[in-house]
């Protein structure tokens, strides 16, 4: 008995290890943390937020993969510059947005994507639609699905599964997250400005996300996929809610640069005008299906 035991051992050490998804996906366009399928607690848990972030529900999601990073200059230009940019196959309501009407591009004090060096800071001043083209021309490049995040997707990969206030904790200040104040002239930092490898008079905390996704609060608020309602939470589905079918205004989330800290928590809720255009406070991140 004891040799067959040693037998069947050795015969299971011979055998693959199982494998998982990948922590980390790369197609070519930027590193994509993954999030696990489960259920999550949604919404204002501290009592603090309005009643739209209430009543707090629980929200059970697949897998998916979210960027790392807001989209930054660089790789928006990736798509900025493709021929096919304005490809109607890309764009929402099938016309592209002219690029001399991209505001912010060109400014250099706002870092825009057209100004030297700015390759690493995030794209600012892109409405819902261009981030949908953005997600599109990225599928059709990579042949994986890539969109915007819904919102509660966006909220779990921001907060996890423990109800925390912010990606890192209960605790903000200057050091976690760029927001109102963090320097003389409020703009945006460089994508994963905050992953707490600085040190001396510019010393930052890491501000990753229990999934390692970075910058989820502060920065540049971040489109998602869902249109807006006041009161969804209380009517939306526990599996993968997608949001209202119609709306007036798309979600923003994560808050901005020129917001103070209690806009930053991962419960907070705002949205947009769709084809909103000029503000120099939104951005987005990708999300990617395994």
């Amino acid at each position: 008995m004891k040799r067959l035991a040693c037998w069947f051992a050795a015969a299971l050490a011979l055998l693959p290890a199982a494998s998982g998804p990948a922590p980390t996906v790369n197609d070519g366009y930027g590193d994509y943390v993954y999030v696990p399928t489960g259920p999550f607690r949604m919404g204002d848990n501290f009592g603090e937020g309005d009643a739209r972030e209430r009543p707090v529900h629980t929200v059970d999601l697949s897998a998916f993969y979210i960027g790392k990073y807001e989209i930054s200059n660089g790789e928006f230009r990736r798509f900025r510059d493709d021929p096919e940019y304005a490809s109607s196959k890309f764009w929402p309501d099938g016309r592209a947005v002219p690029k001399d009407q991209v505001p912010y591009w060109n400014d250099a004090r706002n870092h825009g994507g057209g100004t030297p060096g700015s390759d690493p800071y995030p794209v600012l001043g892109v409405n819902w639609d261009s981030a949908v083209a953005y997600c599109r021309w990225l599928s059709a490049k990579t042949g994986k699905t890539y969109r915007l995040p819904t919102e509660a997707e966006w909220e779990k990969a921001a907060r996890g599964t423990d109800q925390r206030r912010y990606p890192w904790g209960n605790q903000i200040d200057h050091s976690y997250a760029n927001f109102v104040g963090a320097s003389a002239f409020d703009t945006g930092s460089p994508v994963g400005f905050y992953d707490g490898s600085r040190r001396g008079s510019l010393e930052t905390h890491n501000n990753a996300s229990p999934y390692g996704a970075l910058d989820m609060a502060g920065n540049v608020m971040e489109w998602c996929q869902d249109w807006y309602s006041r009161d969804y939470y209380s009517v939306s589905p526990r599996k993968n809610p997608p949001g209202p079918a119609t709306g007036a205004y798309r979600v923003l989330r994560g808050g901005t640069f020129f917001e103070e800290s209690f806009d930053l928590r991962s419960s907070a809720r705002t949205a947009a005008w769709p084809s909103f255009q000029a503000h120099r406070m939104v951005g987005f991140r990708a999300a990617r299906e395994p």
